[in-house]
């Protein structure tokens, strides 16, 4: 692998850029996906906390099911459990309050900020409450609003422990359900339970500067069963052009994109929800998505809305019935005011039609 220092490198200059934007203090060269590094995660603090001989994970109540999903599939084989905190449905966030009803320790408690929903949780109460209880922080963010957003490392009185998430919005295309790339950073005191390759500068034999793979005993293919994790590969052409676009976009157009994210959403739920019928249901404030109430259900009109050439977002009642009609919507950076203007063409002609 040594022989390959342009790989080597990039994999270096992702690593920094992915510990800068959370402000953790290693990260490795990649995982699978958000999903599955929520799962590495979630073993990784089973391992890494020595004051806690519990295996349960409590989720926030933002935190995509999906995720959860993956997680339980990945680990409750090894004994690991999930459990959640409430939702507030009033707000769109974790109920605070239902904390103290928890009656079985967490070995860790995942925050997925912003949350599934786009909402905004309290994370340094949440921060400071699972660390009160001996439980890791598990952070999930989404690297777009790191350029806006206070980075997991700064959380609560002693910051995140891991942070984690999914890598496509940073360049990669949506290609229709990847491939993509997870990422993961963490503190110090958690560096030798890190899942997966990491590569560090040295220097060779004359003294010149180089890339390695470091840390290698953590590896299957030095400790076998014992390793941190069986993957021993990384996510190399999409971290390619992460680091690409990171490095193009640098700090400044990194938030320049997490605003326009944040005020084409806005844009687009004040012309929605000027519609009769149709509201959003969360009061909390959000980043880049948004919850919106439909007098429909929304597998009803999705289907109506793809025929006027838009895609109007994720329905959200097989994850969340709970919710009613409620669908999922997010509008980037890269649309338009005509987008939005269709959109909101479209969805008034679908609830007309009746």
């Amino acid at each position: 692998a040594e022989a390959s220092q342009g790989t080597l490198q990039t994999i270096y200059e992702f690593q920094s850029m992915i510990t800068a934007m959370t402000g953790m203090f290693i990260s490795n060269a990649s995982l699978y996906d958000g999903a599955s590094a929520l799962a590495e995660a979630s073993l990784m603090a089973v391992r890494g906390n020595r004051k806690c001989s519990s295996k349960h994970v409590l989720l926030a109540a933002g935190v995509n099911r999906n995720y959860r999903r993956v997680a339980e599939a990945i680990a409750g084989s090894q004994g690991l459990t999930f459990g959640d905190i409430p939702l507030d449905t009033a707000s769109g966030t974790t109920d605070l309050k239902a904390l103290q009803q928890q009656s079985e320790t967490p070995v860790a408690v995942v925050i997925q900020q912003p949350s599934f929903f786009g909402t905004l949780d309290e994370i340094d109460e949440l921060t400071n409450w699972a660390h009160e209880q001996g439980a890791l922080v598990i952070a999930i963010v989404n690297p777009t609003s790191l350029a806006v957003l206070k980075a997991p490392g700064s959380w609560g009185k002693f910051g995140a422990d891991i942070a984690c998430g999914e890598g496509q919005p940073l360049g990669v295309p949506m290609s229709s359900g990847g491939p993509y790339f997870g990422f993961m950073a963490c503190s110090e005191k958690l560096t030798r339970q890190m899942p997966g390759r990491i590569v560090g500068r040295t220097t060779d034999l004359d003294g010149k500067p180089g890339f390695a793979l470091t840390l290698q005993a953590r590896e299957q293919h030095i400790r076998r069963s014992k390793a941190t994790s069986n993957i021993c590969t990384n996510q190399g052409l999409m971290v390619t052009a992460a680091t690409i676009y990171l490095s193009l976009m640098g700090a400044e157009g990194l938030q320049r994109v997490a605003l326009a994210s944040r005020s084409k959403t806005r844009a687009l739920v004040e012309r929605l929800t000027a519609i009769d019928g149709v509201s959003s249901l969360f009061s909390a404030p959000a980043f880049h998505e948004a919850v919106l109430k439909l007098p429909r259900p929304a597998s009803e009109l999705l289907p109506a809305l793809a025929e006027h050439g838009v895609l109007g977002g994720y329905d959200l009642s097989e994850l969340y019935p709970e919710l009613g009609n409620a669908l999922l919507v997010c509008a980037t950076e890269t649309k338009t005011e005509a987008d939005l203007d269709a959109y909101e063409s479209a969805l008034r002609a679908v609830l007309a039609s009746g």
